[in-house]
């Protein structure tokens, strides 16, 4: 028998076969079923994005539009999810929220205990759709503000916007959360769709697995590097204070957060678009204070620890002009990530096999049982 071999943490460990994503950490690419994602940032939406995940190829307008139409339809979380979420204590942690309401949607799900292709579609839509009104419920419920009913005329970005802050969001602010969303769709076999897909493989059901990758994101080795930044951002306070801050922590040889990545060796590619999203709606909102603290302490990492931003530094700032509460950039992840995860769900269902890696034993060997009264 071949002693199985041992990858710490299985850094390239190839766990299984997928189209969905590719990533060239050394050059940089990252691509959705062949797409680079520069040109979807630069020329998609996020609609089109989770079609994409979703069935293998971009779509055409008739098949945008119904999907779009259906996303729309289907954003209303049943009123017995909400009435749960009120009585979540108001200091609960929104990824726990968010994930206890994620599971229990599966109570209310018409397709709940039918597990056929056509079944688990239905529920990746619902998911999807349902997550942002989750997301924007829990944050108006906390702070005792009246839920808002979702406008159907309004993408899946500017809705949530919507929900969440009570207005419109402008043009600029509403293309810029889509890119974000379309950044963090998707991203390969990391812990929380691993984490979906081993639950997928038990044939669990589509809510389970979900609720999976929402536990594992929560795990600050995971989500919640943008909250750092922005917490970091807010303590410095000024361009000046970002550069002492940033030399005083290295000095101390403490991480700062928002710089490499397990995957890339150069730039990651999102955090392009990020920057660039963070410096238009600084322009557009007159006020380019955390673009310009930002880019001061991307320069000063790079100069000092050659490290790149990656896609969790830029949007912290982006999100937090936004209006989106810090502790909430992580659920906010969960927005856009659902339609990876619901992708790799589906993924695991069509070509299944139980996820059991095995272990290198450490411990003890041939050791001899003594009775308990003799030890």
């Amino acid at each position: 028998m071949t002693k199985p071999v041992f990858n710490a943490g299985l850094e390239d460990v190839v766990a299984a076969p997928s189209s969905i994503c590719f990533i060239d950490g050394d050059k940089g690419i990252l691509a959705y079923r062949g797409y680079n994602i520069h040109d979807l940032a630069e020329q998609s939406t996020f609609e089109e994005v989770v079609y994409l995940l979703w069935y293998g190829r971009l779509p055409k307008r008739d098949e945008l539009d119904k999907l779009s139409a259906e996303l729309a339809a289907n954003r209303e979380v049943p009123p017995e999810v909400i009435e749960l979420m009120r009585m979540f204590p108001r200091s609960a942690v929104p990824m726990d929220a968010l994930r206890t309401a994620i599971s229990a949607l599966a109570f209310y799900d018409p397709d709940q205990g039918h597990n056929s292709l056509e079944a688990n579609q239905r529920k990746a839509l619902r998911v999807t759709a349902q997550m942002a009104t989750l997301v924007a419920a829990f944050d108006r419920i906390r702070n005792g503000r009246e839920l808002l009913k979702s406008k159907k005329d309004l993408s899946h970005a500017a809705n949530f916007l919507y929900l969440l802050n009570g207005k419109e969001p402008n043009e600029v602010e509403a293309r810029a959360l889509d890119i974000a969303l379309i950044l963090h769709a998707d991203h390969e076999f990391n812990a929380s769709t691993f984490a979906a897909r081993v639950t997928a493989a038990t044939l669990s059901d589509m809510y389970a697995d979900i609720t999976s990758a929402m536990g594992t994101l929560a795990g600050p080795l995971h989500g919640g590097a943008n909250e750092q930044v922005m917490r970091m951002l807010l303590e410095a306070g000024t361009p000046e204070g970002a550069e002492k801050y940033v030399r005083d922590a290295l000095a101390a040889k403490k991480k700062i957060m928002g710089f490499g990545h397990r995957v890339y060796t150069t730039e990651d590619p999102r955090a392009t678009h990020l920057r660039r999203m963070s410096r238009e709606i600084g322009e557009r909102q007159g006020n380019t204070k955390w673009f310009e603290m930002s880019r001061c302490v991307e320069e000063l990492v790079k100069r000092e620890k050659k490290l790149n931003a990656n896609v969790d530094f830029y949007s912290a700032s982006t999100y937090y002009m936004l209006g989106i509460p810090i502790d909430l950039f992580t659920p906010v992840f969960a927005i856009s990530r659902i339609s990876g995860w619901t992708a790799h769900v589906l993924e695991q269902y069509a070509n299944n096999r139980l996820i059991r890696p095995r272990a290198e034993y450490t411990g003890e060997e041939h050791q001899d049982y003594v009775p308990i009264d003799r030890r």
